[in-house]
């Protein structure tokens, strides 16, 4: 009786569990979200889903629903919430599908929708208004080519939590309507094109702990109100157009785990108040020209993992707490102006260190790689003259003098057209020897690096590349070097002379077809031995595609066997494409070729392999040829005529023009033609072989800046050239001279006129903004300089009084402001005072601020009584409308220089005729 009990309780138990389960099977999606999946499928052109199945039953594998073996970024997953009657959709996660439709625009057949993800696909059009509608938590478009604006409409999504839109082509303002925002936790919008300053509203955004605004077009400054996100832990601002300093109102910011800000613009400012961030994992302020000295107290924070404060103006020794940060992965002081000992903690307990460029003083050792420790080329760029470094370059031995630079950038050696590329094959950020008589120096890691094949700083093609130029080895263009941050080589041992830089560039970690993966862009700076030579360099945009080659050139001059080849990340373009860590600079080859032929090597023999013979030879033959063709020439243009008529002819011509042997005069021919003759020495053996030089040189030369030959005559003594005449310009004609010659010079062609010396460049820098002479008089008694008139005006706060009227309102005045303040800088009484010329140039390029009231206020007392300043006041009021003298005085008090104090009423005037320049051969 037991068992049958027991038998029946087992059958009803079995039933009803049948039951319950078709009870739940019962549970359906209504016909209106069917619906609506099937918009949202057709928009986005996603054809794998099967609606002949119940897209809510998870026990089903096929369908196109759902994959639950998805590889690492891709997902494709429909997720409902089911009762016991009735299912509704609440999550479409369709990532790294390359999608090739737009944007769903009517989701209202799915009001239980939460989550939308939409990551790594294809997809184009604008994001739809209508969304605004819906009751999302979450959206992400990550790495779309989604366009236009952001629709205000979604600040009326009050439970939205997330808003991913980063590496998109988003451009316009940030609505303000998205601080209204309750819940609003991460905002990214990285790497668009947005505009704007970051909306008021946002002060409102109280909930916010992951905010990410890189690589946009922002204006204004980072608002002070981010005071006010007290749960932010993650806060990202990267090349953002957004300028400093940053506002001490950060140091508020206390749960801030990740920090990043990098290439600000703006004036020098203090390290920021960041005391209370003691849980503070990665630091990066790059590039926001900071000032002062490293903060003590940043070597207590126990979490620190990864800190990079490269590329400002830090100053003073590494303070003594740093040695608690020796269990820090990533340390990066890299070009500062730091100075001092390099602590011994960093050579024997750090990890990656990198101090390269800065002013450290000579160690017991001097080897580029101290263990961790980078410390190539430690001398800053920003101080001149620094002798006492620990550079492991002063002392590097060269094997040999090398004419050329040839390196496969991550590659293995090659031999390419019959010449031999080095390997460069090192896979560890830091310092590298070739032995071949250059170095490199790669700074920087790559912050959530996603990529799991290759190396971490080179790479290797996994495509066929599309090189249509058979003149290139494409073998050049299948690994590539890569840079996190920066990246330099450094040739030490080639011979002086011209030569012209190759840079090999070709993208191949995008792909080309129509997929995610083709969305990267890449941007970084080319430099060339120390200048900027492109800013913002896009390698698919100058090669016109991904896969393709593209070649850079640059002239260079190399005196001192040294050239500096440096590539750097100013925080542009995205990262996360295909996956996180893709960014930086990235080359294939460097070559470096003479543009002359180099000496052979001794032993070699001196003329391409010939022996020496066969080159005597050819050096006689060769001489013998050139006299009879000059002597040909000589005859055939009737220069050789008897000597009584010569003599006779040269009575009449006075030539005592200086006491100088090689003299130069005007003259006119019968025709009219305006000629310039040149007497060369009568009395030297050196005018003979100048005469024979120039015969043979101008005679085979022709081109629009060499003056023409016309004639020449060689008779006993006298060895005369006759030229093409030609007026000699000045920049004084230009600016001060009558009425009739003046060049107009507009404002950018102002901006670019150069000089070397820096005294005389910082009066003509503000002879160009004025557009008159540094002196000028009504009479003798009654001179005033420009100088002085400068230095009142500063008192006045009126600087941009001093701008040439002419140029009315056409004109940058920040730029004119900060060439007015680099003239006072150069022209300081007191020669320490004057910056070096590397240093205006540095200014003139936007990578130093010239603090004018800070240096000059100590150093110049421009006191004048009220009177003077009443005369000075009257004088330049006035002298536009009048005539005046300009005079040669270099008595006044900053005169003292090679500027341009020429009298433009002596100058001989000049035809600005442009169709005379264009036909000229």
């Amino acid at each position: 009786m037991s068992l049958n009990r027991q038998l029946l309780f087992t059958y009803y138990f079995i039933v009803s569990l049948s039951l319950f389960s078709d009870f739940v099977s019962s549970a359906t999606l209504p016909k209106e979200e069917v619906d609506a999946l099937q918009s949202v499928a057709t928009a986005l052109k996603k054809s794998n889903w099967n609606f002949s199945v119940d897209p809510c039953d998870e026990t089903l594998s096929e369908g196109g629903w759902r994959n639950p073996n998805a590889a690492k970024g891709f997902e494709d997953a429909v997720t409902c919430n089911c009762s016991s009657v009735i299912c509704h959709v609440t999550n479409i996660v369709l990532k790294a599908q390359d999608l090739q439709g737009s944007l769903p625009t009517d989701l209202s057949g799915l009001p239980f929708l939460q989550e939308l993800d939409l990551t790594r696909n294809y997809l184009n059009g604008s994001i739809p208004p209508e969304w605004g509608a819906s009751s999302l938590l979450n959206i992400s478009l990550l790495g779309n080519r989604i366009s236009g604006s952001i629709p205000k409409e979604l600040g009326n999504l009050t439970t939205l939590s997330g808003l991913v839109l980063e590496y998109n082509q988003l451009s316009g303002k940030i609505p303000p309507e998205l601080g209204n925002l309750p819940n609003l936790k991460r905002l990214l919008l990285s790497s668009n094109n947005l505009s704007g300053e970051i909306p008021s509203t946002f002060a409102k955004l109280t909930t916010l702990t992951d905010l990410r605004i890189s690589d946009n077009q922002f204006t204004g400054a980072i608002p002070d109100f981010i005071q006010n996100w007290k749960g932010l832990e993650k806060l990202v601002i990267q090349a953002s157009g957004l300028v400093g300093p940053i506002p001490s109102a950060i140091g508020l910011l206390g749960t801030l785990t990740d920090l990043r800000i990098t290439d600000l613009s703006g004036p020098e400012s203090p390290f920021p108040p960041l005391r209370n961030m003691t849980s503070m994992k990665y630091l990066i302020l790059r590039n926001c020209n900071l000032t002062g000295d490293l903060p003590a107290y940043l070597g207590q924070n126990r979490k620190l993992k990864n800190l990079d404060l490269s590329f400002n103006k830090l100053s003073g020794p590494i303070p003594a707490t740093y040695s608690g940060l020796s269990d820090v992965d990533f340390i990066y002081f890299t070009s500062n102006m730091l100075n001092g000992q390099v602590p011994s903690w960093m050579v024997d307990q750090g990890d990656t260190i990198d101090i390269t460029y800065n002013n450290f003083s000579k160690d017991k050792t001097e080897e580029c790689q101290q263990k961790s420790v980078n410390t190539f080329s430690s001398t800053s760029p920003l101080v001149a003259n620094n002798s006492s470094n620990v550079s492991c370059l002063s002392k590097y031995t060269c094997p040999k003098t090398f004419y050329g630079l040839h390196i496969n950038c991550g590659g293995n050696e090659i031999t390419s057209n019959e010449t031999k590329y080095d390997a460069d094959t090192w896979d560890t950020p830091g310092y590298y020897d070739s032995k071949n008589g250059w170095v490199s120096s790669n700074t920087g890691n790559f912050l959530d690096d996603d990529r799991t094949n290759n190396g971490k700083s080179k790479w290797s093609n996994s495509s066929e590349l599309k090189i249509t130029n058979s003149s290139i080895d494409s073998r050049l263009y299948t690994q590539a070097r890569l840079s996190a941050i920066s990246l330099t080589y450094q040739a030490l041992c080639l011979g002086k002379g011209n030569y012209t830089v190759n840079l090999h560039f070709a993208e191949i970690m995008f792909n080309e077809k129509n997929m995610y993966s083709n969305l990267g862009r890449r941007y970084f700076d080319i430099y060339v031995q120390g200048k900027r030579e492109v800013k913002d360099f896009n390698i698919v945009d100058e090669a016109k595609g991904v896969g393709k080659a593209v070649v850079k050139k640059f002239p260079v001059m190399v005196t001192n066997g040294k050239l500096e080849i440096r590539l750097q990340w100013a925080g542009k373009g995205t990262q996360a494409i295909p996956v996180r860590g893709v960014y930086g600079p990235l080359i294939s080859a460097v070559s470096v070729d003479p543009d002359f032929i180099p000496p052979k090597e001794p032993g070699t023999g001196t003329g391409g392999g010939s022996s020496v013979g066969t080159v005597v030879g050819s050096v006689i033959a060769s001489t013998v040829f050139l006299v009879l063709l000059i002597g040909g020439i000589l005859w055939w243009r009737g220069c050789l005529r008897p000597k009584s008529q010569m003599e006779k002819d040269f009575k009449n011509l006075d030539f005592q023009i200086s006491s100088f042997s090689l003299r130069q005069i005007k003259g006119i021919m019968t025709d009219g033609t305006v000629i310039a003759v040149k007497q060369l020495s009568a009395k030297s053996k050196q005018g003979n072989r100048e005469f024979l030089n120039e015969i043979a040189m101008i005679s085979a030369l022709q081109h629009p800046h060499l003056v023409k030959l016309y004639g020449c005559c060689v008779e006993g003594d006298q060895l005369l050239l006759v030229y093409e005449y030609l007026e000699n310009n000045s920049l004084a004609r230009a600016l001060f001279g009558p009425q009739e010659t003046q060049i107009p010079l507009n404002w950018p062609m102002r901006q670019k006129i150069y000089k070397a010396d820096v005294y005389s460049f910082g009066v003509v820098a503000l002879e160009i903004v004025h557009g008159k002479s540094n002196t000028s008089s009504r009479s003798k008694a009654d001179t005033f300089y420009l100088l002085d008139w400068v230095h009142v005006l500063r008192e006045q706060n009126t600087l941009l009084e001093v701008v040439d009227p002419r140029l009315g309102t056409d004109y940058n005045k920040q730029e004119a402001l900060m060439m007015i303040q680099i003239g006072m800088l150069c022209t300081s009484p007191a020669p320490g005072d004057r910056p070096s010329m590397s240093t205006v140039v540095s200014m003139l390029e936007g990578h130093s601020t010239v603090n004018v009231e800070k240096l000059l206020e100590a150093s110049v007392n421009n006191e004048k009584d009220e009177e003077s300043v009443r005369a000075m006041k009257r004088h330049y009021a006035t002298i536009g409308e009048e005539e005046i003298t300009n005079t040669t005085t270099t008595d006044g008090p900053f005169t003292s220089s090679s500027t341009s104090t020429a009298n433009a009423n002596d100058l001989y005037p000049v035809k600005l005729d442009s169709a005379y320049w264009n036909t000229r051969t």
